[in-house]
């Protein structure tokens, strides 16, 4: 859309393959039908790999070619090498945990923020200073042991999320499928009665874990976690995890897009630009086609927007927040409240805006302020959100509700019906460019 010279567009935007939108794969296979079977060379005229390590932009290329190899094998037939299969892409099924690397003098202080938000402490691990809190189909694990991976990976980020584990078809399959696209794979000592979980490096150096239900795999609370029995804590009504934002360099962006959709069966959102007060952050989603899993990558040239600040506070790049649905965000914000969770306050001429740009009666208006609840539409959906402060400068959780089609209920502060989430946020920007701005 914009009105550049191609000149202009091929000295600063080229792609490697899986990471643009050119469709590639079509031209490849028209190709290989006419016998080529010659050598393919990438070129690297785009900024972001100029900036970035030599290293890394090799070992890109060297994947994005083994990707589009495999989408195309079928017509390599004249090829004197047809390259090998590799498993299939996973259909990522949801996420199963996300694990917190948290030390002894924070760790009172954010359970006390998880017994807010609705969570009960379900288990212990047999072994390991590890305990498991949950919440409807929300696993968090918080790891406080005094050495191994999460320790060193605390000593380096502070408090902060430092493995994220996915339900997937086929864990086997994926480790293997990851493994071939150089992804690199992660193993430590296996203690007695404890799985070996299959697991690779991802964003700033944290682990992402392969579980599936066909396996032992499928039954890790029960192998490694103990029941406490605890039923003190008053659930919220939080369900799942939303979705999952990770801040990293503006140069590193283009690795993990291709690192996700390479390896799980992930669509792109169309790539944002959102305004953030210090700079433009720009906004990659990927995401299932269910929704089951959502992924939000941000990142900025910026040194002084938030994305990027947070890069300084935890020493690198990592999760910067952890979105969680719920099917009456009125209801959840009202227990949020009794239970002492700090929300984030929105500023009054927010909803005078919204006033301003919707149809929304006044008393809809009311409820959303309130309660402090972010709003936007698109089309048959509405989103709403509510925010907590951030914990020691580091990351936030986001509470959101979508719903489809509106209805009046959804914003009568009132109990809602069971609707069908849709499978993404609204397409427009508007909502996290507010995000952005109302959290300085």
């Amino acid at each position: 859309m914009l009105e550049m010279d191609y000149l202009s567009w091929s000295r600063h935007y080229r792609n490697f393959p899986g990471q643009g939108e050119l469709p590639l794969q079509a031209f490849m296979q028209a190709l290989l039908a006419t016998g080529y079977d010659g050598l393919l060379s990438l070129e690297i005229f785009n900024d972001q790999f100029r900036a970035g390590s030599a290293r890394s932009l090799a070992i890109d290329g060297h994947r994005s070619l083994i990707y589009l190899l495999d989408q195309v094998r079928e017509h390599a037939r004249n090829a004197s090498e047809p390259p090998a299969p590799l498993p299939p892409r996973s259909r990522c099924l949801g996420t199963e945990f996300i694990e917190f690397a948290v030390d002894e003098g924070s760790v009172t202080k954010f359970e006390a923020v998880l017994v807010g938000l609705g969570f009960r402490r379900a288990g212990l691990h047999k072994s390991k200073s590890v305990t498991r809190w949950q919440q409807g189909g929300i696993n968090l694990v918080l790891n406080t042991e005094k050495e191994g991976f999460a320790h060193s990976f605390n000593l380096t980020h502070g408090s902060s999320v430092c493995a994220l584990g996915l339900k997937v078809e086929n864990a086997a399959a994926t480790f293997e499928r990851a493994t071939l696209l150089l992804d690199q794979p992660f193993r430590q000592l296996v203690g007695p009665g404890e799985l070996d979980i299959p697991a690779v490096r991802g964003v700033g150096g944290s682990l992402l874990y392969f579980l599936d239900a066909e396996s032992e795999l499928g039954r890790v609370w029960d192998i490694e976690f103990e029941e406490t029995g605890d039923d003190t804590s008053i659930a919220a009504g939080l369900t799942v995890v939303d979705h999952i934002s990770q801040s990293m360099q503006y140069e590193e962006m283009l690795t993990w897009l291709l690192f996700y959709t390479s390896l799980l069966d992930l669509k792109k959102v169309p790539v944002q630009d959102v305004a953030d007060p210090g700079g433009l952050v720009k906004s990659q989603v990927i995401e299932a086609a269910d929704g089951s899993i959502r992924i939000i990558l941000n990142a900025s040239q910026s040194q002084r927007t938030q994305s990027s600040r947070f890069l300084t506070q935890v020493f690198g790049s990592g999760v910067q927040h952890i979105a969680f649905a719920t099917d009456d965000i009125f209801a959840t914000v009202a227990r949020l409240k009794q239970n002492g969770v700090k929300l984030l306050p929105m500023p009054e001429n927010y909803y005078n805006d919204l006033e301003a740009k919707t149809d929304l009666s006044p008393e809809k208006l009311d409820a959303l302020r309130a309660s402090n609840i972010l709003y936007d539409r698109e089309g048959d959906g509405e989103y709403l959100q509510a925010y907590t402060d951030t914990f020691e400068q580091r990351f936030f959780f986001e509470i959101v509700h979508r719903c489809t089609p509106p209805s009046p209920v959804c914003l009568a502060g009132g109990r809602l019906p069971h609707v069908q989430l849709p499978a993404a946020p609204p397409a427009c920007g508007s909502y996290s460019a507010l995000i952005l701005i109302c959290r300085l």
